[in-house]
């Protein structure tokens, strides 16, 4: 059974940090990419980042680079997003999501994901 168990949101103020823990089992790490996909209420579900196990590639969204890293640990068949210097446009609900690798740019809106995990609510206080 595939499964993906996010985990680390919270209540934060503007400009700290969390990171999310997103630990996936029942396939195989390398055949799929990972991302991080975001929804705040009355807004459009957003892919927020993606990393490819294959060759390590990662990818961000607009609004978040430079300031989230995403990284793995296949020995722990986890995948982390590192949130640094949070605005309050950051509070949303938190998924992660699987794809066959092929497919990564999938995450950009989160259309044709191939596995989702519960989310999680980051909430950024100003």
């Amino acid at each position: 059974e595939v499964q993906l168990q996010a985990s680390g949101g919270g209540l934060v103020q503007a400009g700290g940090s969390l990171t999310l823990s997103c630990v996936v089992s029942g396939f195989t790490f390398d055949d799929y990419a990972i991302a991080w996909i975001r929804q705040a209420p009355g807004k459009e579900r957003e892919g927020v980042s993606c990393i490819r196990d294959t060759d390590g590639s990662t990818y961000y969204a607009d609004s978040v680079k430079g300031r989230f890293t995403i990284s793995s640990d296949n020995a722990k068949n986890t995948v982390y997003l590192q949130m640094n210097s949070l605005k309050p446009e950051d509070t949303a609900v938190y998924y992660c999501a699987a794809v066959g690798d092929s497919y990564y740019y999938n995450f950009r809106d989160g259309d044709g994901m191939d596995y989702w995990g519960k989310g999680t609510l980051v909430t950024v206080s100003s």
